[in-house]
């Protein structure tokens, strides 16, 4: 196997890993929430902070540095359009995401420590929290897949 392909191989997968990764702990979470368990929330809001800092956070590195040198070897100009409109969406996926990184690390500290001193019930601030967490998610998801379809696709883009 040549060097641009295993590149490739890896791009692949941590693109996966990155969407899976959130898709599947935004799901968990989501419904841990719903449930209004404390314990539950609690232990799904440690492990959705875990999974961020293992998984998401080296594939959200990875993917743009090997995006890009793929699309260099491969002769793509970083200007075309189909690079550049999903280097956009990236960087709105990036703009959701990094406070929803903050809000979940919250939302841990919230739920451990409310189960810790034995309470049955969130606080407030932990509900308001949640809901824009969860407003955060569904632009970087979508942005996501848009990425997903133009790395895919790659269609001929013209904005002149």
């Amino acid at each position: 196997m040549n060097l641009y392909l295993a590149i490739k191989t890896l791009h692949i997968l941590s693109s996966v890993l990155l969407v899976g990764t959130g898709f599947g702990t935004a799901f968990f979470f989501y419904f841990a929430n719903r449930s209004r368990n404390v314990a539950a929330i609690a232990t799904v809001a440690r492990l959705v902070v875990r999974a961020d800092w293992w998984f998401t956070t080296p594939a959200v590195i990875f993917q743009p540095l090997s995006g890009l040198w793929l699309a260099h070897i491969a002769g793509w100009s970083w200007s075309t359009p189909w690079i550049l409109v999903a280097l956009s969406l990236y960087a709105i996926a990036g703009v959701c995401w990094l406070p929803v990184v903050w809000l979940q690390i919250e939302l841990a500290a919230m739920s451990n420590a409310a189960l810790a001193q034995g309470a049955a019930v969130l606080p407030p601030r932990y509900w308001q929290y949640a809901a824009r967490w969860e407003r955060l998610g569904y632009p970087a998801f979508v942005a996501m897949l848009g990425v997903y379809y133009l790395m895919v696709f790659k269609p001929a883009l013209n904005f002149g």
